[in-house]
C-alpha cells in the first residue's frame, strides 16, 4: 500500500463514514455517538492504535481487517492528502496487481485493471471488468471516472469477483470513492495547492448542523495545471488541467434509527485535448519524432475537449427491527464528452479521429443488512437502467486523394442496458474459531444496441464537419457507402456464487480459503462492418442470423480460488496479510480495430471475439510494521505491498483459426508490483511533523495482447516523498509533496497500426522501401502517452 502507516491508513477507511451502520470501536467494543462520523474516526484511532487491531466495512459491517476474508486495501483521505494524491489513478501505485491509468488520448476517461482483468476499451457496447463506484453508486461508463481527490473520506480496492454483497456484478474486482459525511458540528475544511507547471489548485469544503436532525454541506474544487509539453502545430500546452468540481449534500437523522442523504455532484474538465507523442519518423514528410515526450504535433481541435458529468443520490436507511436495517440507493447520473484524438499524431489529416460520448443512468439499490448475534450478513436487490451513445468519425484524407478524396468513416454506436440482480451474502460463526460465509447472486442482462457505419466523401461526416481543405462552403459532404445498419438484442443470465470458510486458532491469526464466481455480460461491436459478416452456411447469401453472429460476443466468465492468512505480530507491532489465488478465465472479449476494405474503400473494423481463455495466479503480500515509537511520541513506520502475477492465454484463436496462445500476453498486466514506504512522525513546537517517501515499482507490461516494440513499458520506478507540519492548535497544516522524484518517463497508453508479424508482434517493412507498413491510413500510427513527470507541490491546510 501506499502507506505512511498502514495501521491508521486502513483504520480511518474503514470505519471514518459508513453510511449502513454506526460505526463501532472493536477494540473497546464500544458504540460510537451516532451521526457524527468525524468524531468517531477520531476516537476509534486513538483506541485502535493502542491495541493494533484495525476496522474495515468490506463486508457493510465494522469488522477487524484481521477478520475480513477478503482481500482488501484502503486509502483513507486523510493519508492521500498528507501523500499529495491528485486522483484516483494514484493509488494504483502502491495497491498490489492493481492498474489505474487515464484511457489513451483522454483526461478522465478510466482504464482499470485489477489481478489481470479489466476493460481497455472505453466505447458503447463493452462492460468494464472492474467496477467503480462513487458513494455505493456504480459508475456504468468509464468516461469521468478518473475522479479527482477532493472531500473524500477513503478509498477501498476490493480484489477479486464482487456481486454478492452490493451493487453491479463486476468480474476482476472494485473501487469504492467514498466523500465525507456530514459531521453534527459546524464544519470548515480549506486546502491550496501550487506547484511546478504553473499548478494552482483549491478546495473548499464547509457543512452546518441546522437543526439536532438536519446538517447541509458543499465542497468546491478548482483545479488548474498548464502543460507538460506542447503541440507544436497548435501551439497549445498538451497535458494541461482545467477542472472545476462540486458537491452539495444534506443529511436528515442520524445513523442510529433513520437516516435520509441527498447530494448531488458536478464536474466539467476543459483541459486542451491530450496529443500523444509519435514514436516513427512520417511516412509522406520524413518528419522525426519530437524531443519531449510530452510534445505532439496533432493538428484535430475539433470539437473542442470538454467531459461534464454529474449526478444526484439518495441514500436512505431505517432500523426496522433490532438487528435488522433496511437500505436504498437511488441514482441518476449522465455524462457528456467531445474529445478529438489525433491517432497519428501529425498535422495531416490522417486518422484523426473526433468523437462524442453520451452516457446516462438511473440505479436502484434496495438492501436488508442482518445483524444478528452469530449471523449476520445483507440481502438486496439492484436494478440498472443505462444508455451509452458514441459517435466518432475516422477521417483518412490522404488515402486514396484523387480516387476517394475527403474519405470519412462514420461510427455511430447506440447501446441501452437493462440489468436486474438478486444478492445475498451472509456469515455464521459457528465457534470464536470457524465461520463461514456463503452468498449468491442471479444476474439478468438485457442489451440492445444500434450500430450505423457510413463512409463519405468531400470531407468529414455531417456528425462532425469537415477539415481543411474541405472545411469551406465549395464542399459538402457525400455518402457514398453503408457498411453497417444493425440492430441486435441480447439477454445473458449468470449465477455467481461465493463461500468463504474462516479459522482463527487465536486472536492473532486468522486463515481463509473462499470460492467464487464472476459474471461479464456480452454485447455487439459497435465498430463491426455487418456490411463484413460472412456467409457461414454457403448459400450464397448472409442472413441477418449470420450478421447478428459476426456482431456480438458472448459473456466473460470466471472461477476463482483465494487461500489468506492475516495476522498481528509482536504484540501488535505487524499487521500483514498475505493472499494466493487462481482464476480460471473463460470466454475474454478481445476488443480491437483493424485497416480494412469494405465495399473497395479503405476503412477500419471491428474486431472483437471470444477468442481466447486464460489462467491467472498470483500472490499479494501486504502489511505495516512499527519499526519503534508509540502513539503520541516519535514513531516510525515501514508499510509494504507485493504483487505477483503467473498469466498466461490458455487459447487464443486468432486469424485462420489459429491458436496464438504461446505468442500472446495479457495487456496492463505486470507480473510484479511492489511499493514500500517509510514513515516518520514526532511532536515538534507543539504541533506535529511527518516525514514519509514511497517507492514503487511495476514490471514491465503490454499495451495489447499482441507485444509491440517501442510501445510496451519496461519495468520502471517511481519515488515520491512528503513533508506535512500541523501546526500548534491542529487547525492549519503545511506540505511539500514530491511526486516522480527521478522524472522516469513511462508510457501508460498507446495506438498501434502498423502491419505485424503474427507470432513474435515484430513491425513488417516494406522490402523495397523499408519503411513500415500501415494498416490505416498513410502515415502509419504508433502514438503514445505517458505518466505525469516530476511535479513539486506546496500545500497549505485549515480545518475548523
Amino acid at each position: 500500500m501506499r502507506t505512511i502507516s498502514a495501521s491508521r491508513a486502513l483504520l480511518l477507511a474503514g470505519i471514518a463514514a459508513s453510511a449502513a451502520m454506526p460505526v463501532q470501536a472493536v477494540a473497546q467494543g464500544q458504540e460510537q455517538p451516532a451521526g457524527d462520523a468525524n468524531a468517531a474516526a477520531e476516537q476509534v484511532e486513538a483506541e485502535i492504535s493502542e491495541t493494533g487491531d484495525i476496522v474495515v466495512t468490506a463486508r457493510r459491517r465494522a469488522e477487524s481487517l484481521q477478520d475480513v476474508p477478503i482481500a482488501v486495501t484502503a486509502f483513507s483521505g486523510e493519508q492521500l492528502e498528507q501523500e499529495g494524491a491528485i486522483d484516483i489513478t494514484d493509488i494504483g501505485d502502491t495497491a498490489p496487481n492493481v492498474t489505474l491509468e487515464a484511457s489513451r488520448g483522454t483526461n478522465s476517461t478510466l482504464t482499470a485493471f485489477i489481478r489481470g482483468i479489466g476493460q481497455q476499451d472505453p466505447v458503447a457496447g463493452f462492460e468494464q471488468g472492474v467496477g467503480i463506484y462513487l458513494d455505493d453508486v456504480y459508475l456504468n461508463r468509464p468516461q469521468g471516472a478518473v475522479l479527482d481527490i477532493y472531500d473524500v473520506e477513503r478509498i477501498e480496492v476490493l480484489r477479486g469477483p464482487q456481486g454478492t454483497l452490493y451493487g453491479r456484478n463486476t468480474i476482476g474486482g472494485a473501487i469504492k470513492y467514498v466523500t465525507r459525511r456530514l459531521p453534527n458540528r459546524p464544519d470548515l475544511r480549506a486546502r491550496g495547492t501550487v506547484g511546478t507547471y504553473g499548478q494552482m489548485d483549491g478546495v473548499l469544503t464547509a457543512s452546518y448542523p441546522v437543526a439536532d436532525m438536519f446538517r447541509i454541506g458543499a465542497s468546491v474544487a478548482r483545479l488548474h495545471r498548464d502543460g507538460f509539453g506542447t503541440n507544436f502545430t497548435t501551439g497549445d500546452d498538451n497535458y494541461n488541467k482545467d477542472v472545476i468540481a462540486g458537491r452539495i449534500s444534506a443529511e436528515i437523522g442520524n445513523d442510529g434509527s433513520a437516516l435520509l442523504r441527498l447530494s448531488a455532484d458536478y464536474t466539467k474538465d476543459t483541459s486542451n485535448t491530450r496529443g500523444g507523442h509519435r514514436l516513427i519518423t512520417s511516412l509522406q514528410t520524413g518528419q522525426e519524432p519530437l524531443d519531449g515526450v510530452f510534445n505532439s504535433r496533432g493538428a484535430l481541435l475539433d470539437p473542442k475537449q470538454k467531459v461534464i458529468s454529474k449526478g444526484v443520490a439518495a441514500h436512505g436507511q431505517v432500523e426496522v427491527a433490532d438487528g435488522l436495517r433496511l437500505k436504498s440507493i437511488t441514482s441518476f447520473r449522465k455524462d457528456n464528452s467531445a474529445t478529438p484524438i489525433d491517432f497519428d499524431a501529425l498535422a495531416q489529416v490522417d486518422v484523426d479521429v473526433p468523437a462524442v460520448y453520451k452516457n446516462k443512468q438511473f440505479s436502484q439499490e434496495v438492501q436488508l443488512e442482518v445483524d444478528k448475534g452469530p449471523l449476520s450478513g445483507v440481502v438486496g436487490a439492484y436494478y440498472l437502467n443505462a444508455d451509452a451513445y458514441t459517435a466518432f468519425d475516422v477521417r483518412l484524407y490522404t488515402s486514396l486523394p484523387l480516387v476517394l478524396p475527403g474519405l470519412t468513416a462514420l461510427t455511430q454506436g447506440d447501446v441501452g442496458t437493462k440489468t436486474w440482480a438478486v444478492f445475498g451474502d451472509f456469515s455464521y460463526e459457528i465457534s470464536p474459531q470457524f465461520a463461514v460465509s456463503v452468498g449468491a447472486r442471479y444476474t439478468v442482462d438485457r442489451r440492445h444496441a444500434e450500430v450505423l457505419r457510413e463512409s463519405y466523401i468531400l470531407g468529414g461526416s455531417p456528425e462532425f464537419g469537415s477539415a481543411p481543405p474541405f472545411d469551406t462552403d465549395a464542399f459538402d459532404p457525400v455518402r457514398i457507402a453503408t457498411t453497417s445498419d444493425f440492430e441486435g438484442k441480447r439477454k445473458d443470465t449468470a449465477f455467481t456464487p461465493r463461500v468463504s470458510v474462516s479459522f482463527k486458532p487465536n486472536d492473532n491469526h486468522h486463515l481463509y480459503a473462499s470460492f467464487s464466481k464472476g459474471f461479464k455480460g456480452g454485447g455487439f461491436d459497435p465498430r463491426g462492418q455487418s456490411a463484413s459478416a460472412p456467409d457461414l452456411d454457403g448459400n450464397g447469401t448472409v442472413t441477418p442470423e449470420e450478421r447478428y453472429e459476426y456482431m456480438d460476443f458472448d459473456p466473460e466468465k470466471v472461477t476463482s480460488y483465494e487461500l489468506g492468512w492475516k495476522a498481528s505480530l509482536l504484540d501488535k507491532r505487524v499487521f500483514t496479510s498475505l493472499a494466493l489465488f487462481h482464476a480460471d478465465y473463460k470466454n475474454l472479449q478481445i476488443p480491437g480495430s483493424i485497416g480494412c476494405v469494405v465495399a473497395g474503400v479503405p476503412s477500419f473494423c471491428g474486431a472483437t471475439t471470444n477468442a481466447a481463455r486464460a489462467r491467472i495466479q498470483g500472490v499479494e503480500f501486504e502489511g505495516d510494521a512499527r519499526l519503534f515509537g508509540n502513539p503520541g511520541g516519535a514513531r516510525m513506520n515501514f508499510g509494504w505491498s507485493v504483487g505477483y502475477l503467473d498469466s498466461r492465454f490458455k487459447k487464443y484463436i486468432g486469424a485462420g483459426g489459429i491458436d496464438f496462445a504461446d505468442d500472446r500476453k495479457i495487456q496492463n498486466t505486470p507480473k510484479w508490483t511492489g511499493s514500500g514506504t517509510l514513515r516518520y512522525a514526532s511532536p515538534l513546537y507543539d504541533g506535529d511533523l511527518t516525514l514519509s517517501s514511497t517507492l514503487s515499482y511495476r514490471s514491465k507490461s503490454q499495451q495489447f495482447e499482441v507485444p509491440t516494440p517501442t510501445l510496451d513499458q519496461k519495468g520502471f520506478a517511481l519515488l515520491d516523498a512528503s513533508a506535512v507540519y500541523e501546526l500548534p492548535g491542529g487547525h492549519w497544516t503545511v506540505g511539500l509533496h514530491g511526486k516522480n522524484l527521478t522524472n522516469k518517463k513511462y508510457i501508460t497508453a498507446g495506438y498501434n497500426f502498423l502491419a505485424q508479424n503474427a507470432n513474435t508482434g515484430e513491425f513488417l517493412t516494406n522490402p523495397v522501401t523499408g519503411n513500415y507498413i500501415p494498416t490505416l491510413g498513410t502515415e502509419g500510427v504508433l502514438t503514445a502517452y505517458y505518466g505525469n513527470p516530476r511535479q513539486i507541490m506546496f500545500t497549505v491546510g485549515y480545518k475548523m
